[in-house]
């Protein structure tokens, strides 16, 4: 039997650009190593090579995955262990809030493989120009849709009832944590992390594997901008100031909002359940909660309409973009893949991986 594995993003292109939750997924750990060098694929290939060893240990797992491609992987957590792999590299940001004296960087291309490029040094500029020029474009499209969205959710905020709204805030507060609160001598442990992601083949999401094993989950409904992001502040708020572990998954693309909010010591999960992440009730313990139906005045959507649908229209089209540049973007990473897999050194990644499980060996023995 493989290990219980949580997989979630905690890095994504947003209308902020590329943001990322990776200090709060590490800063506690004992050792952290931090993959450096010119290729996603072999930096992902030895990330793979930990997983599936590991994975015979029943230990379990968090594995973070790439936005820029959602089937790779771009590091693994094991918490029992104490320790993390992860690819350390541009745009990602590791090690700002806290640096542990056991972090290390592994660099990959310590033999200067540069040096076999070349003839192709001037391609490789030309993609890597490309490839940021494309990520531009994408957090472009974006920010401009973010734009449009505010738009959107002005139409609900000015016909929303606030009362209404903080007494749904209360009655859900008080269902969820209507058993005893944790003992206040302990701190509330908080991860921040992605439930989702724009990816080159639209919106990728993990919450069935994230709410997996809970008994309870609140698919919060309703349209922009009738509240979902502040419920579940609140509740992440009121888990946090009990003392309960909590983590909090951020929206994919506005970051400074909220998708989800899970509680495992309660076994919950509470989470915004519209496009481009929407889920229905389908096992004992599901339970929806409209927004639009409890706080909105009536008929708010039949009489805007018509602004609506063109502002749906507006916000899709910019969608639409963001996810062509980021193939696009993608395109140019593959083809430097090609290039960088003509240097490649499969012993020289071989030596690495043993000169890793080796440390992970050791370190292992001693937690």
């Amino acid at each position: 039997m493989g290990a219980k594995i949580l997989r979630y993003f905690a890095g994504g292109n947003t209308a902020k650009g590329f943001y990322s939750l990776y200090d709060s997924n590490l800063a506690d750990l004992e050792r952290v190593f931090i993959l450096s060098g010119k290729s996603k694929k072999e930096k992902s290939n030895i990330i793979h090579h930990f997983i599936n060893k590991w994975n015979e240990y029943d230990y379990p797992m968090e594995i973070i995955h790439r936005a820029s491609n959602p089937d790779d992987v771009e590091g693994l957590i094991i918490r029992n262990l104490n320790f993390a792999i992860v690819d350390g590299d541009h745009p990602r940001e590791i090690g700002k809030e806290q640096i542990c004296s056991q972090w290390e960087t592994i660099d990959l291309d310590q033999s200067d493989r540069t040096a076999h490029l070349e003839d192709e040094l001037n391609e490789v500029i030309d993609l890597k120009l490309k490839i940021e020029q494309s990520y531009l474009k994408a957090y472009k499209a974006y920010e401009s849709g973010l734009k449009v969205h505010d738009e959107w959710e002005r139409i609900y905020i000015d016909h929303m009832n606030f009362d209404l709204a903080d007494n749904v805030a209360k009655s859900l507060i008080s269902t969820l944590f209507k058993k005893p609160v944790a003992p206040a001598n302990k701190d509330s442990d908080v991860k921040r992390r992605f439930l989702g992601a724009a990816t080159p083949i639209g919106p990728v999401d993990f919450v069935d594997n994230i709410t997996e094993g809970l008994g309870a989950r609140y698919f919060i409904k309703g349209r922009a901008g009738t509240g979902k992001s502040t419920l579940l502040k609140k509740i992440a708020a009121e888990a946090e100031n009990n003392g309960y572990d909590v983590e909090i998954y951020h929206c994919g693309f506005d970051p400074n909002s909220l998708d989800m909010v899970v509680v495992r010591e309660l076994g919950w999960a509470v989470f915004d359940s519209t496009q481009p992440h929407e889920y229905f009730p389908t096992r004992a313990g599901d339970e929806v909660v409209d927004m639009y139906e409890l706080t909105v005045a009536p008929g708010t959507d039949e009489a805007f309409a018509e602004e609506i649908a063109n502002i749906e229209a507006r916000y899709r089209e910019q969608m639409k973009l963001g996810k062509l540049y980021l193939a696009e973007a993608k395109k140019y990473e593959d083809e430097l893949e090609e290039i960088y897999g003509k240097v490649s050194d499969l012993s020289q990644t071989n030596l690495m991986i043993e000169e890793l499980e080796h440390l992970l060996v050791n370190h292992s023995s001693h937690s």
